[in-house]
């Protein structure tokens, strides 16, 4: 048992390791959210899937139709007009598709600033797997 456990955590770790292997990518929506009692329910810091949200993360919601592409949660992104990679680390109600939302923090202005834009993202769907969620190693 243990020994089929190490082979298939190597298998895992394997696939994790394929970043920018086969990327793609997609026009959406984006919007930006902060994490304020105001914007959200009683636990601002919170995200969907559990993960704690603080300033200065780089880290975006993404619509359901986008987790069903590859984004799912610790996936990386690129998106125009950024710098840098972002992690999906939380999910958006059912209604939106084809929408991410960039986490600001608590720079209400900033999020105000970036407003509603269409952009183009670009990820590796390879970059997470049911391994690199389970044990977090991506």
């Amino acid at each position: 048992m243990r020994a089929a456990l190490l082979a298939a955590l190597a298998l895992g770790l394997s696939a994790c390791a394929t970043l920018g292997t086969s990327s793609r990518e997609l026009v959406v929506t984006a919007t930006a959210y902060n994490s304020l009692p105001q914007q959200t329910d009683r636990r601002p810091g919170l995200a969907a899937w559990g993960d704690r949200l603080e300033p200065g993360m780089r880290a975006v919601a993404v619509s359901p139709d986008l987790v069903a592409l590859g984004l799912e949660r610790g996936a990386r992104l690129r998106i125009e007009g950024l710098h840098g990679e972002y992690t999906v680390l939380d999910r958006m109600p059912a209604r939106w598709d084809r929408r991410i939302d960039i986490y600001m923090g608590t720079d209400r202005r900033a999020a105000q600033a970036w407003g509603k834009r269409r952009v183009r993202i670009r990820w590796d769907p390879a970059t997470r797997g049911f391994w690199c969620s389970l044990f977090r190693t991506c």
